[in-house]
């Protein structure tokens, strides 16, 4: 199966637009985990994403305290090299190993980056990752340092392309004063918007690439999402204490996610289809990281890919979102200021 591919700003990877994220094949047992996942199911679900055109995994080493990145590394040996998707994966986060229940913290220290790249390196069984992305921001570390350290890492070999997750517009212009950033990963979907109006848009205009995190949010955008299930999650998926996924807010965010089933059927798609094709409608995204657990979830969302939403489902969905008042951030997907003229 072949998959439609973007650039991925001006990094000279091309990536298909869905991308498998593998944050829950982490497992459970740990402050941000999705709870239970069998290994075996991973590897299958990984393998069959490939093998329907993805071209990229997304990881990080807080993912199950290494072990997403170990599971992804298993994946990698077991794959001719020409068959291997490009990987993802991030640092930043540094737990304590006494206490895998203890909130991860935030550490963007040169020494700290360095030795979180080493273990990564090793964990994934590569020499090169081709996209490295700081996690989240660091108070305690001046952010001009820290994307230095990142420079060094790609002028050792050690990196393809840097990035960026959880960072806002000023910070990414600290960083690009001193080398291009290649990539902003930023929360964002039909609830969580807020990206779209300031940091997207500066993507848009430096070329750098956009790949959104939780397009779904977390699953909450799915046909097979209910108030009930909340309850039924594991004790150590961190969804059970997540505001979206409580009153007042989960009636409001399954309305909207109802008021996608007619356009999913005008497309014979799913709602999850929906879903990620609108966070691709946005100028300035690359693409969409999208989780799973089996091989049925991602036949679940896999379409997203291929979906071109038309200005009437774009009207649409911009009035659910109004009606349901679910989320923030702006409801209807738009050309970014800086492009307006030149399209006009």
């Amino acid at each position: 199966m072949t998959l439609p591919t973007h650039p991925l700003g001006n990094s000279g990877l091309h990536i298909t637009r869905v991308g498998f994220g593998s944050w829950a094949i982490g497992g459970g047992g740990w402050s941000f985990g999705w709870g239970p996942q069998d290994d075996a199911a991973s590897l299958a679900t990984m393998r069959h994403a490939i093998e329907l055109g993805i071209n990229w995994i997304d990881t990080a080493a807080i993912y199950g305290l290494g072990h997403s990145e170990e599971v992804v590394g298993q994946l990698l040996r077991e794959m001719p090299s020409a068959e291997r998707p490009l990987i993802f994966t991030k640092c930043g986060l540094v737990w304590d190993e006494r206490d895998r229940m203890k909130p991860p913290q935030r550490n963007l220290n040169p020494d700290s980056i360095r030795r979180e790249c080493e273990a990564s390196l090793r964990r994934l069984g590569v020499e090169r990752i081709d996209l490295y992305q700081f996690h989240w921001p660091d108070t305690g570390a001046r952010v001009e340092d820290s994307w230095a350290a990142m420079v060094k890492l790609i002028e050792e070999g050690k990196v393809r392309a840097a990035g960026v997750s959880n960072f806002d517009a000023t910070l990414l212009e600290r960083c690009e004063a001193i080398r291009h950033v290649d990539s902003l990963q930023p929360p964002f979907s039909l609830i969580n918007r807020a990206a779209a109006e300031k940091d997207i848009p500066w993507c848009a205009r430096h070329d750098t690439g956009v790949i959104c995190y939780s397009p779904m949010q977390s699953g909450l955008l799915t046909e097979s999402f209910t108030e009930e299930r909340v309850a039924a999650l594991a004790e150590d998926d961190w969804r059970r204490r997540a505001a979206e996924f409580q009153p007042p807010r989960l009636s409001r965010n399954l309305a909207l996610r109802d008021a996608l089933l007619p356009i999913a059927q005008r497309h014979e798609t799913s709602v999850s289809c929906i879903a990620i094709a609108w966070t691709l409608s946005w100028p300035g995204v690359s693409g969409a990281i999208v989780g799973a657990r089996t091989p049925k979830q991602v036949d679940g969302w896999i379409g997203a890919a291929a979906i071109k939403l038309t200005r009437r489902d774009l009207d649409e969905i911009a009035a659910a979102i109004l009606h349901s008042g679910a989320g923030t951030g702006p409801g209807k997907a738009r050309r970014p200021r800086a492009l307006k003229s030149k399209v006009a």
